[in-house]
């Protein structure tokens, strides 16, 4: 059941990719750029998003895709709710892990597990656009075209061991996440794009039943 959880959440958080147009920021730019998205996260009450995935085998001559919507309710209520090509849906609520596939449930605790908790974390973060914590990552900030990118590499050995890097990409003018990225150890990778978002709309907790 671990192993299957773990896949899901590899599922939704991410890939890599470098490209030639990415410029370093500056100190200056580094600070200007954390404080408009932590003042934006911090107004965050709800959101929900669609969203495409594209996840990337090196075995694979072509990536799987999958869609669906992600709701998100502060403090930390969130559901991703895949929807093509098929249903599952997986809810972040009062410590636990709640699943639906295709009608089949199942819950995990998450305080069973610190690499739960920690996973957790990070996808609850990247959603807000709240997780520059130095304390827990290796940080680096690039400048795009109308977007910039803040790449993360875990510290903690053990979740090193299941990710290598997690890239976040925000549009420049809201200052919101429109792609999560995230490279696994195993080098497969897993691209998200966030669009259709809707902030601070009224969510009510029933949505977060699974």
């Amino acid at each position: 059941m671990q192993t299957k959880i773990y896949l899901f959440l590899f599922l939704i958080i991410g890939g890599f990719s470098l490209s030639a147009q990415e410029q370093k920021m500056t100190d200056g730019e580094i600070a200007s750029f954390k404080q408009d998205v932590n003042v934006v996260a911090k107004k965050i009450k709800t959101l929900s998003t669609d969203f495409v995935q594209y996840k990337h085998l090196d075995f694979l001559s072509k990536d799987i895709e999958t869609s669906g919507k992600m709701v998100f309710k502060e403090p930390a209520l969130l559901q991703w709710q895949y929807k093509k090509p098929y249903n599952y849906s997986i809810v972040f609520k009062n410590g636990k892990i709640l699943i639906n596939d295709e009608g089949k449930k199942s819950a995990v605790d998450i305080g069973n597990s610190k690499i739960f908790a920690r996973i957790n974390k990070l996808i609850v973060g990247s959603v807000s656009g709240n997780m520059f914590d130095d304390k827990e990552f290796t940080i680096s900030y690039f400048k795009l075209k109308g977007q910039n990118l803040a790449k993360f590499i875990p510290k903690d050995a053990t979740l090193k061991k299941y990710i290598k890097q997690i890239e976040l990409t925000f549009d420049k003018e809201e200052a919101t996440v429109v792609q999560v990225k995230l490279l696994e150890s195993s080098e497969d990778y897993t691209r998200i794009v966030l669009k259709n978002k809707v902030i601070n709309a009224k969510i009510d907790d029933s949505v977060f039943t699974n």
